[in-house]
């Protein structure tokens, strides 16, 4: 489309997005990163792609690959292989009987690597084979720094991810409600035994919705956390931080103060092209779509709206047209479609000239014209 008028429309009580230069830092963690969980944009950032040991965070790709694999209420026994695992338990006991569910509770609130071996046998047989689809789902997802060599996240060569792909990884799981519940669980009773979950921030911080703690020795302290307040959805994770809960509430709150949500569409609800050979003499159209922008809190937003000088019958309701486009700092954010809000049929009795045919094979070809100067 070529370029013509830029309508823009400064709404200067909203918000604008800037990262901040050193208003808030995560000093004691080796890595560390903060993203907006619905749209990925990253907030603050330490070497965020560094490879490094991750401990038990591991568990949160395990619960994700088990629950696109297993319904929760499948049942699993217990086998000798699968208990007595170094580390963190759920105390399992060969023999026992345990659903997806509660196997993936004791995962995720007690950090039961127990859980972890029985999961990953139960799911693909194997905990080498299960290691396979962690390592196919972060390919799936774009992950460049990630590699899995088993569910627990104990210690072993090859087995390491970043900040910035478990960021991503706990947004993907995110979207899945199962997930999102168990991740939220405070504590859990299984056959007279309570378990309670080691993320100390869902008592500590307020709007805190899910996370999950680890600790090796050579990984040091590892967490993911996410906390949402006001429609707006952090994930944080540090790596290697003796500081990890001040690091994330810190964070946290910096941004929660500083940061919004805010909802845009289309200023006005519909307008009116010109359409040419048809049984009408306009056709309306408008933008259907909202979408959301993490701003900061005292900017602006410009709006750029495109679409055709005119339009061509028939056009189809939900038709794209044009293109809602949404500016911060002079730099493309979101763009929305405009579409057709009604079907307009072409006039059968309308004869177009030599020219006017040639204009409509051009604007077939070129599918948008110019700038509507109405609006």
């Amino acid at each position: 489309m070529k370029k013509g008028a830029v309508y823009a429309l400064c709404l200067a009580a909203l918000f604008q997005l800037a990262l901040p230069c050193a208003a808030v830092s995560a000093d004691s963690a080796a890595s560390a990163i903060l993203i907006h969980a619905d749209s990925g944009t990253v907030l603050y950032e330490k070497n965020a792609d560094e490879r490094s040991l991750i401990a038990s965070t591991t568990k949160i790709t395990t619960a994700l690959v088990v629950l696109e694999n297993c319904d929760t209420d499948e049942t699993v026994l217990i086998k000798p292989e699968y208990t007595g695992i170094e580390g963190s338990s759920m105390y399992l006991e060969a023999g026992q009987e345990r659903t997806v569910k509660e196997l993936l509770l004791g995962l995720m609130l007690a950090s039961g690597n127990d859980a972890a071996v029985a999961l990953a046998c139960y799911t693909a047989g194997s905990v080498e084979a299960f290691a396979e689809l962690m390592n196919e789902k972060a390919a799936e997802l774009g992950l460049q720094n990630s590699s899995f060599k088993n569910p627990h996240g104990l210690d072993a060569e090859g087995h390491y991810s970043s900040a910035r792909d478990l960021a991503l990884i706990t947004a993907a799981a995110l979207q899945n409600d199962e997930f999102a519940e168990i991740f939220a669980t405070r504590s859990a009773t299984i056959d007279g035994l309570t378990f309670v979950n080691h993320n100390k921030l869902l008592w500590n911080y307020s709007g805190c919705i899910g996370g999950k703690t680890g600790y090796t020795m050579a990984a040091g302290r590892t967490l993911v956390s996410v906390a949402e307040r006001g429609g707006l959805r952090l994930i944080c994770v540090t790596l290697s931080d003796p500081d990890d809960w001040n690091t994330h509430s810190r964070l946290f709150f910096w941004f929660f103060e500083n940061y919004s949500v805010q909802k845009v569409g289309l200023p006005t609800r519909e307008l009116a092209l010109p359409l040419i050979s048809g049984r009408t003499a306009t056709v309306k159209v408008g933008c259907t779509d909202s979408g959301e922008l993490l701003m900061k809190k005292g900017g602006s937003i410009e709006y750029d709206i495109e679409l055709p000088q005119f339009l061509y019958a028939p056009v189809e309701r939900g038709e794209d047209v044009g293109s809602l486009n949404l500016f911060v700092d002079g730099e493309l954010c979101l763009e929305l479609p405009i579409t057709a809000l009604e079907t307009a049929e072409r006039d059968e009795h309308i004869k177009l000239s030599a020219w006017e045919r040639f204009k409509l094979s051009w604007y077939r070809t070129n599918r948008l014209g110019l700038y509507y100067p109405g609006f």
